[in-house]
């Protein structure tokens, strides 16, 4: 009996997000990584939305990067903390992405953060793909470094309130030291990566990753910006009242001496 195309086994396509596990089923490393991936988010979305004015760009935060077809899909995944991709689209056929595969959009992230609540072992590991023993993953260093290549790595250690941000040169990463301020200009963008002291929510003041730009003025949160406006309407209305005051001294001054500063001359 001749075989008939129906019975050829044919290899299945490549997944795409929606076919691969959007969690490994760990948790959140400490309390402070949601509010802080959400203030990283919230500082910069206005200046993401300046450089990419058709809506063209994607952040991603404790979501899985897809890197290598593996069996289970997730030995061939990281997940940072929080990343940026520019020239994506948000959604991908209108659904909400689940992961960020790049085999099949090929553009890397610009920058990738990691939250380390150790001492950043975990995340300076350049252990390499050869030689792994059967269940083991390579290093997060070394898949960032030699697979996925966000010209910018960096690395908060939450506990050591300690910021180191890597870029890639030569095919390598190079540790960037800080300018004048302390921080780390992430050029393409316009803007410095730092540590700011303050309070977030309803946590404790503490140092936070922060957005500035390139003068160093920092990014504001929606809740700050909002502040900012209200604090500057308050001293429009200030100004107007101490105008207002200063008009009806001077209109009692001049009745005084016998001029009617109503009168239209």
């Amino acid at each position: 009996m001749s075989e008939t195309l129906a019975d050829i086994s044919i290899p299945p396509q490549f997944p795409d997000h929606t076919q691969l596990p959007e969690s490994d089923g760990t948790f959140v490393k400490n309390f402070q990584e949601h509010p802080q991936s959400i203030i990283i988010t919230d500082s910069i979305i206005k200046t993401l939305q300046k450089v990419h004015p058709d809506g063209q760009f994607c952040i991603g935060q404790d979501c899985g990067i897809y890197w290598r077809e593996t069996e289970p899909p997730e030995k061939g995944t990281v997940a940072p903390d929080w990343f940026y991709v520019p020239d994506v689209p948000p959604r991908l056929d209108g659904k909400i992405r689940r992961s960020y595969v790049l085999w099949r959009e090929y553009i890397p992230p610009l920058i990738v953060i990691e939250l380390a609540s150790g001492n950043g072992d975990e995340e300076r590991d350049k252990t390499p793909l050869t030689g792994l023993k059967a269940g083991e993953k390579p290093g997060k260093f070394w898949v960032y470094e030699r697979i996925i290549r966000p010209p910018y790595y960096a690395i908060y250690e939450v506990n050591n309130d300690k910021l180191e941000v890597y870029h890639l040169e030569d095919f390598s990463y190079r540790k960037m030291q800080p300018n004048e301020r302390g921080h780390y200009p992430i050029l393409p963008l316009g803007v410095e990566l730092g540590l700011w002291q303050g309070t977030y929510l309803n946590n404790p003041e503490q140092l936070w990753l922060r957005w500035w730009d390139l003068d160093g003025n920092l990014l504001l949160v929606g809740k700050e910006e909002a502040e900012l406006q209200r604090l500057k309407a308050e001293q429009q209305q200030q100004r107007a009242e101490q105008a207002e005051l200063k008009a009806a001294q001077l209109a009692e001054r001049l009745r005084a001496m016998g001029i009617d500063p109503d009168n239209d001359l």
